[in-house]
């Protein structure tokens, strides 16, 4: 029997990166919701939408993105990423993104219909039919996984130190742009998860790896940058390849801090309950 997920909403957090500033905070409506996913555990999925505050579907050219994390589930990312990821793709380029708890973390077969069920309330509230979704550690492997069982809909996949367990899917994904990172010092996944990913992805296509010298599971000496990267991708793959300078300036800013203000983060998000380190 699946154990449900023990985050309640109410305490899923940060909502918004530590350095977001008071004018920005602004631009961006960020909260908890509850995604319906109708499968045989009918369960809700505990998740924070980040939406732009005078959102505009045209504008937004039916996208949006989803951010998964690993396999204790959470909302924050690798080194508390995806609060301040997730408010810059509603800021720079105005779409939705929700980060995304499971109902079961780790079960691939149920994290699979919480981001399908991710993209029909996306679809049902902002007219999203396509979508970018980027994973963490175990969240490559629903996250591949989705791909391949909805290729009208998933346009690219991004994902941080991701396993190969389950990640079968990345064979269906080519032509659609992939993005993996990882970290040559990463103790809890090596970097040939990654290279193993990108191979198995075929010659035909967009696929890009970038591996960090030294950094480890989390990429927490190069956040900022790999968060940067994740927002390029995501925004080129969904047809916004037209970033300003002063947007790509943005991308790459930290809005986190310290190691001990992004370790903050992921705890607040629930990011370690599965085990997960960032293992220096």
């Amino acid at each position: 029997m699946a154990t449900l997920s023990k985050h309640p909403i109410s305490s899923l957090g940060p909502v918004h990166p530590p350095k977001l500033g008071s004018l920005r905070v602004k631009e961006v409506d960020a909260h908890p919701v509850e995604i319906p996913v109708h499968d045989p555990l009918d369960h809700q999925a505990p998740a924070i939408l980040h939406e732009p505050r005078d959102y505009d579907p045209s504008e937004a050219r039916n996208a949006a993105v989803i951010l998964v994390s690993g396999a204790g589930g959470g909302v924050s990312g690798p080194s508390g990423i995806y609060p301040s990821l997730a408010d810059k793709l509603a800021i720079l380029i105005g779409i939705p993104v929700v980060r995304l708890d499971y109902r079961v973390a780790a079960r691939t077969e149920y994290c699979v219909p919480d981001i399908v069920a991710t993209m029909n309330y996306l679809q049902e509230h902002y007219q999203s039919t396509r979508f970018v979704v980027v994973g963490w550690s175990f969240g490559g492997s629903p996250c591949f996984t989705v791909a391949a069982q909805e290729p009208e809909r998933i346009c690219g996949v991004a994902t941080v130190a991701s396993q190969t367990a389950q990640t079968s899917g990345v064979r269906k994904l080519s032509p659609r742009p992939m993005l993996v990172l990882h970290g040559s010092g990463d103790t809890c996944l090596s970097q040939r998860c990654s290279e193993s990913l990108y191979n198995q992805y075929g010659e035909d296509g967009s696929r890009e790896i970038k591996i960090f010298k030294g950094d480890n599971h989390g990429l927490s000496k190069n956040a900022p940058e790999a968060e940067g990267l994740l927002l390029v991708f995501a925004a080129e793959t969904l047809g916004f390849d037209d970033l300003t300078a002063a947007s790509l300036r943005v991308a790459g800013q930290d809005w986190v801090g310290s190691e001990g203000e992004r370790v903050m983060e992921m705890q607040q998000g629930h990011d370690f309950d599965g085990g997960e380190s960032l293992n220096r």
